[in-house]
Order: structure tokens, then C-alpha cells, then sequence
């Protein structure tokens, strides 16, 4: 895989890619994260030995993969993580939202990994601060947590962003909290107009157009 996450050295990313190609750079991505997984903490990584200078007793610690999908590896580092977020949270109510690609958009996600998946992040965070930003809604600024996930629980591709977003925000002149009504934060399908808006026309009505089509509309959106 070269920089940005492109699997086709020779091609440029809007072309198209034929379903033979696509099946074999998914199937080879999930093979090599399943040798890794398989081999993790294991002697085929080789190892080293901690000795203790008190009693002499030696352990053998073997090397781990250090795969992001492997949970062996990226527990410890998770849970540095969420230990971190909480230490940032505010003594208000949470939200969580979910914006998921259009299907279009989703199906050439493999091409270009980088552009289609900021652009995800990008969206999804520029409709909440919209929204929220409107007098009708809250009108306040926001803040938020979002993360990528590329995977469903059906283990298949499907890129979306979770949020957790805080019950609230600062009034535009920063002086002031602008807390939501109690247990409702903005519009869900007042986020989601938008959120289609934002991207290409294209990736809302799906095909005809080509996925090197739609590709080279998100490139011009950027």
C-alpha cells in the first residue's frame, strides 16, 4: 500500500477499478492483518528476555505486531486514549451521532482512502458546527469527538464517522454556555439534508455517473 492509503501503484486514483482488483486489495489487506494477528506475541516475532537483578529470575516477553487491528496491540493504547477524552469532558449531557458516506461515495472509498475518508470527517464536522451555529437550532459554537470507523458490525465495508458531541456550546461572542433542551441536541433530519448536500450531486443520486466520475467531482469539491 503506497502513502495515503492508494493500492495501485500505475493507476491513477480516478480510475476505475474493475471488481477483480477491488475484491483482491480487500482480500489481501484483511490476509495480512490476519497473519499479523495470528502471529502477534508469539516466537515467530522473535523476543527478549527481562531478567530480574534482585533474584535472577528471567521471563521471555515475545514481540508483538503492533497491527491496528490487532486487539492485543491497541488495547492499552484504546484505553490511554479514552482515559485521555474523559479527562476532557464537560459536567453537561453527551450526544452521539453517526454520519454515514452515501453509497456511491462508499463504494470507490478503496481508491482513494486519505481524500474520501477526510472528506467524511470534514462534512460530518462542518454540518454539526452549522447547524449548531444557527439561531434556529442552538446558535452557539460547538465542539466535538469524531472518529472513523471503515468496518460494520457484518464485518464489511462501510465507512462512517461516530461523534460524541456535548449538550451545548459557547455563545458567538464567547462569553456565555448555550446549553440544548434536555435530551435533544440538534435536528436529526435537518443534519442529514445538509449533510448530502455537502457532498458531490452525484454521490446523492448515485449512478449513472462513474465512480471515476464521482472521484474526480470530490476532488474539484475540495
Amino acid at each position: 500500500m503506497l502513502d495515503g492509503g492508494w493500492l495501485f501503484p500505475g493507476l491513477d486514483p480516478v480510475d476505475a477499478l474493475s471488481t477483480r482488483q477491488l475484491n483482491r486489495a480487500i482480500h489481501a489487506a484483511a490476509e495480512a492483518a490476519h497473519i499479523d494477528i495470528e502471529r502477534c506475541r508469539t516466537a515467530a516475532l522473535g523476543g527478549h528476555v527481562l531478567r530480574c537483578s534482585g533474584c535472577a529470575r528471567t521471563e521471555v516477553s515475545f514481540n508483538s505486531c503492533r497491527d491496528r487491528h490487532s486487539p492485543k496491540c491497541q488495547a492499552s493504547a484504546a484505553h490511554r486514549w479514552l482515559e485521555a477524552r474523559q479527562a476532557d469532558l464537560l459536567p453537561v449531557e453527551y450526544f452521539h451521532v453517526v454520519f454515514t458516506l452515501p453509497a456511491p461515495i462508499s463504494a470507490i472509498a478503496w481508491y482513494n482512502k486519505r481524500i474520501i475518508y477526510g472528506l467524511l470527517l470534514d462534512i460530518a464536522a462542518d454540518t454539526l458546527r452549522t447547524i449548531a451555529a444557527d439561531p434556529r437550532h442552538l446558535g452557539a459554537q460547538i465542539g466535538a469527538t469524531l472518529v472513523l470507523h471503515t468496518w460494520g458490525s457484518a464485518l464489511t465495508h462501510h465507512p462512517h464517522a461516530h461523534g460524541i458531541v456535548p449538550g451545548g456550546g459557547l455563545s458567538p461572542d464567547g462569553e456565555r454556555w448555550i446549553a440544548c433542551r434536555p435530551g435533544f441536541f440538534l435536528p436529526v433530519r435537518v443534519l442529514s439534508r445538509l449533510f448530502r448536500r455537502r457532498f458531490p450531486r452525484s454521490a446523492r443520486t448515485g449512478p449513472p455517473e462513474s465512480p471515476a466520475a464521482v472521484l474526480r467531482r470530490v476532488h474539484r469539491a475540495r
